[in-house]
């Protein structure tokens, strides 16, 4: 089972921008899905990016145009680049690499 570390989150203004990593402890080279998913207290945890082994990539609909996912196998790493945010924006973020293990979450607040 992997364990995974979340960092980069935190508070920005409207229109700022953060980067959210995702480190692990073992390679993730072979793995099919990893993905960032995000929730609000009193809601579902939703997809807000995703990424396949063959690179193929997924983005929720609110995000697509300012959300940026990738992965670094060398530093068994998955990020999101977040431009442009949005109080809408504001959640914890979990990282998910599959198939079953996530991170701790992180705190992404946006606010003036």
């Amino acid at each position: 089972q992997l364990r995974l570390v979340e960092s980069g989150g935190g508070l920005v203004q409207p229109g700022g921008s953060l980067r959210l990593s995702c480190t692990a402890s073992g390679s993730i080279s072979n793995i099919f899905f990893m993905g960032w998913y995000r929730q609000v207290p009193g809601e579902q945890r939703e997809l807000v990016a995703g990424i396949t082994y063959g690179d193929k990539i997924t983005y929720g609909g609110s995000v697509k145009g300012r959300f940026t996912i990738s992965r670094d196998n060398a530093k068994k790493t998955l990020y999101l680049r977040m431009n442009n945010l949005k109080p809408e924006d504001t959640a914890v973020y979990f990282c998910h690499i599959g198939p079953s293990a996530w991170g701790q979450g992180t705190q992404v607040t946006v606010s003036s």
